[in-house]
């Protein structure tokens, strides 16, 4: 399958640029000497991300649920919605926390969940974020991010044949590969 050509309003991401595109992030955080005691990665696109972070650093990792493209196959923002509760396995949220996402769009969730943390989470000490891309329309410039996107393209990441795939449709795509394998 070809991958469409990027331009000033797409960017089109496979899975090997996206994986290097963390490892690059994290050599970033790494780099500036900023120790964090905890990864809060903001769901859903901050999951893998925030993933790797946990592993790499060696260090606990939180999931606090966003949403605001949930329309159209996640192509729509709408109302930013915050989960009630942050999901850890031990403890609660506190010290330094890095704030990691793959993207600073309008900036909005980034700046919001800020704020949630600094009401919510007196223990916090200090709050850093992270993420792959950063929009030129952000209000919010990231402390870290990988890709500066002055144009501010829609972002097609590799994992987004997911959003409109169902199981049938899974089932299918499998039994393709799998026939091709064996021919």
């Amino acid at each position: 399958m070809h991958m469409p050509i990027s331009d000033d309003k797409h960017l089109w991401v496979n899975w090997d640029e996206y994986h290097h595109a963390i490892e690059q992030l994290m050599r970033q955080v790494h780099e500036s000497g900023w120790q964090f005691d905890q990864v809060l990665c903001l769901a859903r696109g901050g999951l893998r991300p925030g993933d790797v972070f946990s592993r790499v650093y060696d260090v606990p990792l939180a999931i606090l649920s966003t949403s605001s493209y949930r329309e159209a196959a996640g192509t729509v923002q709408g109302n930013l919605d915050i989960a009630e509760h942050i999901t850890m396995t031990r403890g609660s949220l506190g010290g330094r926390i890095l704030i990691v996402d793959d993207l600073a769009d309008s900036g909005v969730t980034l700046r919001r969940v800020k704020e949630h943390l600094a009401h919510r989470f007196p223990a916090v000490s200090e709050v850093r974020t992270a993420v792959i891309w950063c929009k030129a329309c952000s209000v919010i410039k990231p402390d870290y991010y990988v890709h500066f996107l002055p144009t501010n393209p829609w972002i097609h990441q590799p994992f987004e044949e997911y959003d409109s795939m169902r199981p049938a449709e899974l089932v299918e795509k499998l039994a393709g590969m799998e026939k091709a394998k064996a021919e």
